[in-house]
């Protein structure tokens, strides 16, 4: 029997595809390995979304050369795809696939295994129009089932590689994301979590058929499903048609995550995002009007060339007046290749990490705010595993479909199910819950 150990650098795509590329090497019949121990076949995905991401790449890459020379080391995902001959000059590496051909893997490491002689799989992306279908029966994780739906993206923000690593947008065929939520929900997941490059853009390329369509076709067609979460979605994608779906579904979570980047038109503009903040505020009004509760998570990027105070308080007082209940605060990084990195008027690290600090404050009385408004109410929460905090006290810790994260007494066997539980105390990171009852599934009419 022949192991195989996986490392996965970067975003939830990414993890999705090294489990994919995992059930190819299980129906080959490989074990799976510890990443740490001794294996035969060490497979990288990498990310190249930032610079450190390249380094941290190269790290790991080197750390499994170590740990076995004589294993095969195959080196995927988007510093594969965007960097071959970087990856291919560092000693020991025997193949390079980018991000697409995976399902080539096995028959590579057979090629490799005959000639012993480095193989650079990596082909131009950008020619790429067809969704490679990568399946995923079944994840390590227990409680909730990520699904790719879409590849690639079209938008070219300035401080953005990724189209280079991923390509344009290709959707998957609507008829396999159905019947892949099937699979999962039959294997015992209760939520889903749509996924993708730019999950929103779903169905632009696709003749007839959308984003909207594919939600209401979830719901409609797929037997089991209790929750589906959206990864990420643009305001542009926002469209009326999205909206309604959301308003009347009862599958579809409280929850949306819509990155804004900047509150700052000017700053947006030399981003090359698609959409001006009043654009993005009334959406964000439509969506309230639909769904009064609903949990608005965000991106912001903090210091980007040539941000003045100014712009950064746009951006500070746009977030506060609308609401966000939580944020992800990155300061600006250079990204070698993309036209951000050349712009003059890069700011000092200094004043990104000052103004990083004010957006985090904000966003942790943000996230209060909105926590305070469930107190006393009773949500349903998935618990997912032992309160990290204080493992050994009895409590476990899961999402609400509105994303809180919720802490109360639970055991093992409930776990992956839905819980009903009264949000005691409001807070953040935490909401202290007490456990009401296993929502239990009603038993199918025959």
């Amino acid at each position: 029997m022949t192991s195989v150990a996986f490392h996965t650098l970067g975003c939830k795509v990414n993890h999705y595809e090294t489990e994919a590329i995992w059930q190819l090497f299980k129906e080959a019949g490989y074990d799976r390995g510890d990443f740490e121990k001794n294996s035969d076949v060490y497979v990288i995905n990498t990310c190249t979304v930032t610079n450190t991401g390249d380094k941290k790449s190269r790290q790991v890459i080197r750390r499994a050369v170590r740990r076995n020379p004589d294993a095969v080391i195959c080196v995927t995902g988007c510093y594969a795809q965007t960097s071959p001959a970087e990856i291919m000059a560092i000693s020991g590496v025997d193949i390079v696939v980018g991000t697409q051909d995976r399902t080539k893997l096995l028959g590579l490491i057979d090629d490799f295994c005959k000639e012993r002689q480095p193989i650079n799989a990596v082909r131009n992306i950008m020619k790429n129009r067809i969704y490679e279908e990568l399946d995923v029966p079944t994840f390590m994780d227990r409680t909730r089932a990520s699904l790719k739906i879409q590849e690639g993206c079209n938008n070219f923000c300035t401080f953005c590689i990724i189209p280079w690593a991923r390509g344009l947008m290709r959707s998957r065929d609507p008829q396999e994301v159905i019947r892949q939520a099937q699979q999962l929900v039959d294997a015992g997941y209760l939520e889903i979590v749509l996924t993708g490059i730019h999950t929103g853009g779903y169905g632009e390329d696709l003749k007839d058929y959308n984003l909207a369509r594919l939600l209401r076709d979830l719901e409609t067609q797929v037997k089991g499903l209790k929750r589906l979460r959206i990864s990420s979605i643009e305001a542009s994608q926002l469209t009326d048609e999205v909206i309604e779906v959301l308003r009347d579904s009862t599958t579809i979570v409280r929850h949306l995550h819509i990155p804004v980047q900047s509150g700052s038109d000017t700053v947006l503009k030399r981003m090359r995002r698609k959409y001006t903040m009043k654009f993005f505020a009334e959406r964000l009004a439509r969506l309230r009007e639909a769904l009064p509760q609903l949990a608005i998570t965000s991106d912001v990027i903090v210091g980007f060339p040539g941000e003045t105070e100014e712009e950064f308080v746009e951006t500070y007082n746009f977030i506060r007046d609308h609401r966000f209940s939580e944020l992800h605060v990155f300061p600006y990084s250079k990204r070698t290749g993309t036209p951000a990195a050349r712009m003059e008027d890069q700011i000092p690290e200094d004043v990104k990490n000052e103004r990083v600090h004010r957006l985090i404050e904000l966003n942790n009385q943000l996230a209060k705010q909105y926590a305070s408004t469930f107190e006393d109410e009773v949500l349903e929460v998935i618990p997912e595993e032992k309160y990290k905090l204080e493992p050994d006290s009895g409590l476990y810790e899961g999402y609400s479909d509105n994303y809180l994260k919720v802490v109360f007494p639970a055991d093992e066997s409930m776990v992956g199910k839905i819980v009903r539980v009264k949000v005691a105390k409001a807070g953040y990171p935490y909401n202290e819950g007490q456990f009401v009852r296993v929502v239990e599934e009603e038993p199918q009419l025959v």
